[in-house]
């Protein structure tokens, strides 16, 4: 008997948290069930049985001209990359596209970068990705026609497929069975979490962690002893650069000195026409120019104030800024190109504006 108390203060607790659950305000539009539309955006996955991919067909022909103004100013005419991103083509031979196995992937073999096509062994992942996520600066712009037009361009690149071919949702399964690397993946190791194709799978690593007498933690490293440095002429010079593939520079050079760029003085606050990086930064956020410049150092382009640095002197800088910020270019500052940019007139005026009177910041 002297637990009823206890039952009737619990069952009691229950029928107030009930009510105040019942009672509680609704509020419109929180937690509503997500539209058709809102879902078909969010739904663009790409399964490697082809299942979500749309409809739509694009020629190596076609695929050569949206890669060129698309995506060789960050991958190379041909896939072979730049100063910045790793080689996406190379190293794929006939034989591979026969044995779905590359076999400059195995020990042993002397291949100096691994390139995407050599990694990648489902067609679907390629087509799945390029649609999220390229190009860098307007990622998911792409039309699906695009999207199989560039991946037509790289598989012929590959050697994957012939010149004269057009992909299409019909074909893919056809092409993934001609993929270098597609009899490459495996399941049978560790990191694989269950049993689903049979057998046991052990940890790659076993152990557990070390709590007391601990060793010091080992420093893994590789270097040239300074007596060996340079016995056999600069390897710089001996290693055919692909994509970011360099050789050690290893003849004596001299102390690299801190570079200084020299930019004009600020215009004052209040005179016509003068501009602050708070005036054009949402612009600059907005065309995505943040995503390869800054603004007092070099990421894949030059920095705002080196570029107003070199062109302080010039007395048509604006107008000339202005024209090269729509119309993109290569050379002036180095081998990585600038593509055009949809940037409006009246907004590329502005930022070259602002450079030009020394990227006040």
């Amino acid at each position: 008997m002297c637990s009823f108390p206890k039952l009737a203060l619990t069952l009691a607790m229950a029928l107030a948290t009930t009510l105040a659950v019942a009672q509680a305000p609704r509020y419109d539009g929180v937690g509503r069930a997500a539209t058709p539309a809102e879902v078909k955006a969010w739904d663009i996955d790409v399964r490697p049985d082809f299942k979500g991919l749309p409809p739509g067909q694009g020629s190596v022909r076609r695929g050569e001209q949206v890669w060129e103004a698309q995506c060789a100013s960050c991958h190379g005419a041909f896939g072979e990359s730049n100063d910045v991103f790793t080689p996406l083509i190379g190293h794929t031979t006939a034989k591979d596209v026969q044995t779905g196995r590359v076999a400059s992937l195995q020990l042993g073999t002397n291949t100096p970068s691994r390139t995407m096509m050599m990694k990648a062994s489902q067609l679907s992942t390629l087509w799945d990705y390029i649609n999220r996520a390229m190009p860098w600066t307007a990622p998911k712009s792409l039309a699906a026609d695009d999207i199989y037009a560039v991946l037509a361009y790289m598989l012929n690149l590959g050697n994957v497929v012939p010149d004269d071919f057009t992909l299409s949702q019909a074909n893919m399964a056809d092409v993934q069975k001609r993929m270098p690397n597609r009899n490459g993946i495996t399941t049978a190791h560790g990191m694989w979490p269950g049993n689903e194709f049979g057998g046991t799978r052990k940890p790659d690593v076993q152990g557990s962690a070390c709590m007391r007498n601990c060793r010091t933690e080992p420093r893994v490293a590789s270097l040239i002893p300074d007596h060996a440095r340079n016995a056999h002429g600069n390897l710089a010079d001996q290693t055919r650069g692909i994509g970011p593939t360099r050789g050690a520079a290893t003849v004596a050079a001299a102390a690299p000195q801190a570079a200084t760029v020299s930019v004009p003085a600020a215009a004052p606050a209040g005179a016509e026409g003068a501009l602050r990086s708070g005036d054009v930064m949402p612009l600059l956020q907005k065309n995505v120019c943040v995503a390869c410049h800054a603004a007092d150092s070099k990421l894949v382009g030059p920095s705002w104030r080196e570029v107003a640095g070199k062109y302080k002197a010039q007395a048509d800088a604006a107008a000339y800024l202005a024209g090269k910020i729509r119309a993109g270019g290569q050379g002036v500052w180095g081998s990585i190109p600038m593509p055009a940019q949809s940037i409006s007139e009246a907004d590329a005026q502005r930022v070259a504006r602002w450079l030009a009177q020394g990227a006040t910041p």
